[in-house]
Parts: structure tokens; C-alpha cells; sequence
């Protein structure tokens, strides 16, 4: 029987895994100069922490979720996405107790059952950031700071932020009414689910993708124009951050995002090379969700990022993400025990190859030249015999007898020295 990986989900490695491990390196070191601590959750938590977050109305919820009972019937579920569980891991172990505010990221897989398309899997990978504790409008921009920076130390320098207010709960009963009243005439136009958003939570109707409800949805009242005082102020604040920080943003008063949890602020970054599904990530404020999840009530934002998305964005942006780095030495010779213990011993301190395929002298040269190794080390027949080895250097194609003594100390320094250049070939 021949085994497939499962429909929705990819193998990952060499030389593809170097752009992951390149982009996992930049978001650790921008995510720490921002102070932000990374946090490992487990791939799957109680359903019912992503129902009550998530919401029960999103698509995530009743149509995207990997959701199973384990042997004593409790309901888990593949975390589908990153936030929740961070919340979850803030009540639990009461980190707003050890600083606040609280500042964590992670990075791994999240499991959404959808339809598979480019850079969007069964299995795919975020990266995120989430900030709990302030209420500030200047929280919000911290994050919508760090995620822009992320992209551009990555390589990706035109991005575009939308930018939107979907209010909280002094604004949004009202706006309902409004709402409900301006789509109530259309109800039978619309789709199925959004038939049931109409019941369930009405501003799920502009996250709605189908085409006839979009022209509809186009031509609704918005929530910005119906803000609370306090929310406007808060949005205005923002506003007024990102415009003396020099970063790029529309407003788009339609954007919602895909999950209830939103009050306030939501926001989407897109990278026009990708197309019309040109978002690489997005986030927003969540001041509700550790409350509704049994913890204190804990003003909270943050963003998340599709990890191949984003490597796709760097793709079409032209930009290298990881490199092949090839051994330091390879070691050739004829004597395959001496060979072995002599790699061993360099391996302690370099990058070092060794045939392991019983190949001969010359297609280990060759081999030695094919990876780009930066040295040769030769143990022929007149090495043992006189305990040195030939050093040749694959670059400039020259030879050095070293002792064996004197081997350690001699690659450390020649190491350091930039590559000289190659000598011609002969004709």
C-alpha cells in the first residue's frame, strides 16, 4: 500500500524547510526586542473553549473545526486557531500576575477543515503576538507596530493595513437595530448562513464571501459611522499613532474578520503580489474573551499571521528566506574507520561531511566538490602513514600538508578568512 500524505497537508524539508527556519528565526528576535515571551499550547484543547471564544455563529465554529471525543467522552477539538488557547494558558496559570501588561507570541500548526488552496491548508502554521492587560489605543498600535515590522525585517516592504472599529457592547445594540432593519426587506436574498447570522450574530453578514450577498452587504449601514463616544476615541487615537509612526493603512468600515470575539479595533495586512487573496495576517482587540472564559476581565490584542502565506508573499516579493549552508569540511580518504573518528572529532566545533556510501577516492573528491564544502581534508595512504592530513582548499584549489596536532587550530583560522577567489578552470 502506498501512503499520501492527507489531502490539506504538506511535507516540509530541505531545502524548502531552511525559508521556515529562517522566518521562525526573524519573528524570535523581532518578537523579543518588542518584549514579547513566546508560550507552547497544546494542538487541542476543550470544543468548548473555541465555541464560547470563536463563537458559535463563525464559520470556524460549525463548519471548520477538528472535533473528536476521546475514551472517556470528552470533547476535544484541533485548536483552530492561536488565541483562545493563549487565554486559556493566561487564566491557568495566572500569568497577569508575574507582569502586566502580559506579552506573548508563538508559532505552530492549526487545523481547519476547508478547502485546500494556494498557501492555505487542512494543516497550516501561524505565527502571532497577543498583548492583555492595557485598554490603551496604544496597545493596539504596539501590535499593529510589531506586525508590520515582522513583515519588513522579513522582506516584505509593501503592505497595507485596513483598519476598522467594530465597536463593543455601548455600540453595538443599537447598531443591531439598524442593522437588522436595513437587511430585514433583503432576508431572502441572502444565503443560508447568512440567513442564520441574521439570529445568531448579525455583523457575521459582512464576513460573508458569497457574491450576491456581498453586492447587498456593500450597500449597509457600518458600524463606524454608529460608534460610542469612547470607542470613537479610541479609534481616532489609534488613528492619529499610526499616522505619526508613518505606517500605511485604509480604513475598509466592512471589515469584521472571521471570529466574535472582536470589540474595537480589527485590522488586516495584505500584500498586493499575492492577488485577490492578498491578506498575509491580521488581528484585532478582544477585550470580552478571558472574561467569557472564566478569567478577570482583561482588556486584550493581538494578531496572527499564516505562516505560508506569508513565505508565499516573500516568493512573490523575490525575497531568499533561508540558504543551503554547506559543510565546512569534508573529510576523503581511503581508510573508512579513520575517516569516521576523524569527522567525529571536527564535528565538535564545525560543519563536517564524511562519505558514508562506500564510494571511491575520486567520487568522494567529486562528492567534496558537488557540496560546496569550503575544504577537503585527505587521509590517503602517505597521511596515516605520517600522521598528517592535505588540507586543499576547494575554492582556490590549493593543498597544505597540516600535522595532526597542529589540524584543530589551523581550520579555526582558515575558517575565518574570507573564500579566496576560484582559481580558472582549465579549458
Amino acid at each position: 500500500m502506498k501512503f499520501q500524505a492527507p489531502r490539506g497537508t504538506q511535507d516540509i524539508f530541505s531545502p524548502a524547510v531552511l525559508a521556515w527556519q529562517s522566518l521562525e528565526a526573524t519573528a524570535r528576535r523581532v518578537m523579543g526586542r518588542y518584549g514579547y515571551a513566546e508560550i507552547r499550547t497544546p494542538i487541542f484543547e476543550s470544543t468548548e473553549l473555541f465555541t464560547r471564544g470563536i463563537g458559535e455563529a463563525t464559520d470556524i465554529v460549525q463548519k471548520e473545526m477538528y472535533t473528536f471525543s476521546d475514551r472517556k467522552g470528552r470533547s476535544l477539538t484541533l485548536r483552530p486557531e492561536g488565541t483562545a488557547p493563549a487565554v486559556r494558558a493566561y487564566i491557568e496559570h495566572n500569568l497577569g500576575a508575574r507582569r502586566m501588561p502580559c506579552r506573548a507570541w508563538y508559532h505552530g500548526p492549526i487545523f481547519r477543515y476547508e478547502r485546500p488552496q494556494a498557501g492555505r491548508y487542512r494543516q497550516h502554521h501561524q505565527v502571532g503576538a497577543e498583548l492583555l492587560g492595557s485598554p490603551a489605543p496604544e496597545a493596539d498600535f504596539e501590535v499593529i507596530d510589531l506586525f508590520v515590522r515582522l513583515l519588513l525585517e522579513l522582506g516584505l516592504a509593501d503592505v497595507t493595513v485596513r483598519l476598522n472599529s467594530v465597536g463593543d457592547e455601548n455600540s453595538r445594540p443599537a447598531f443591531r437595530l439598524v442593522l437588522e432593519e436595513a437587511l430585514r426587506p433583503r432576508l431572502s436574498e441572502l444565503c443560508e448562513d447568512c440567513r442564520r447570522r441574521f439570529d445568531l450574530n448579525i455583523l457575521r453578514i459582512f464576513d460573508c464571501k458569497v457574491p450576491n450577498d456581498r453586492a447587498i452587504v456593500a450597500s449597509l449601514p457600518v458600524m463606524i459611522d454608529h460608534l460610542d463616544p469612547a470607542s470613537k476615541s479610541h479609534h481616532d487615537r489609534l488613528r492619529s499613532l499610526l499616522d505619526g509612526a508613518g505606517i500605511r493603512y485604509e480604513e475598509d468600515p466592512r471589515l469584521v474578520r472571521g471570529l466574535d470575539y472582536y470589540t474595537r479595533t480589527v485590522f488586516e495586512v495584505h500584500h498586493p503580489k499575492l492577488g485577490a487573496q492578498s491578506a498575509v495576517g491580521g488581528g484585532g482587540r478582544y477585550d470580552n474573551l478571558v472574561s467569557e472564559c472564566g478569567g478577570p476581565p482583561t482588556p486584550a490584542v493581538g494578531f496572527s499571521s499564516g505562516i505560508e502565506r506569508l513565505l508565499m508573499a516573500l516568493e512573490a516579493e523575490g525575497c531568499a528566506q533561508g540558504a543551503v549552508v554547506p559543510p565546512d569540511v569534508m573529510v576523503v580518504g581511503t581508510d573508512r574507520l579513520a575517516t569516521a573518528v576523524l569527522a567525529a572529532t571536527l564535528r565538535r566545533h564545525h560543519r563536517v561531511d564524511v562519505d558514508l556510501m562506500e564510494r571511491s577516492f575520486g567520487s568522494q573528491m567529486k562528492q567534496a566538490d558537488r557540496s560546496s564544502a569550503r575544504f577537503a581534508l585527505i587521509l590517503g595512504e602517505d597521511e596515516m602513514a605520517g600522521d598528517f592530513v592535505t588540507l586543499r582548499d576547494m575554492t582556490a584549489g590549493t593543498e597544505s600538508r597540516i600535522p595532526r596536532d597542529r589540524l584543530e587550530a589551523e581550520l579555526a583560522t582558515r575558517l575565518t578568512e574570507p573564500a579566496p577567489n576560484a582559481a580558472p578552470k582549465e579549458q
